[in-house]
């Protein structure tokens, strides 16, 4: 079985409803990593010395490769990154190896069959 690995930084208030959509699309599990920043093209705007800029979550998904393309495009939609700028990025890298998956591999191998 072959996988890739989604990151997606997105608004920390669009964090669970991305979460929601991807499951739905066929990701069996996630890690966040919360309060990550960054910054686009623009720099963010200061007050008095604090920068006002929104929280961040990084989501991270091992996803089987077939079902990757769907689950990119999901989690695009509902985290509106198309739409409106800043609101986030999502891309998905090969990975060569990986353990301690074996126990959702049947699980997987459904989801796949459906979806082929």
């Amino acid at each position: 079985m072959h996988f890739k690995l989604i990151i997606a930084f997105v608004e920390d208030s669009k964090t669970e409803p991305v979460m929601d959509a991807a499951r739905a699309a066929g990701a069996t599990g996630a890690t966040i990593i919360n309060h990550a920043r960054g910054e686009g093209l623009r720099q963010s705007k200061t007050f008095l010395g604090l920068t006002l800029e929104t929280q961040r979550d990084v989501l991270l998904f091992l996803v089987e490769e077939h079902l990757s393309r769907h689950i990119l495009e999901e989690i695009a939609e509902v985290g509106e990154f198309d739409h409106t700028s800043g609101t986030g990025i999502a891309f998905q890298i090969d990975v060569e190896d990986a353990v301690g998956v074996s126990h959702q591999a049947s699980e997987l191998v459904s989801r796949i069959e459906e979806a082929l």
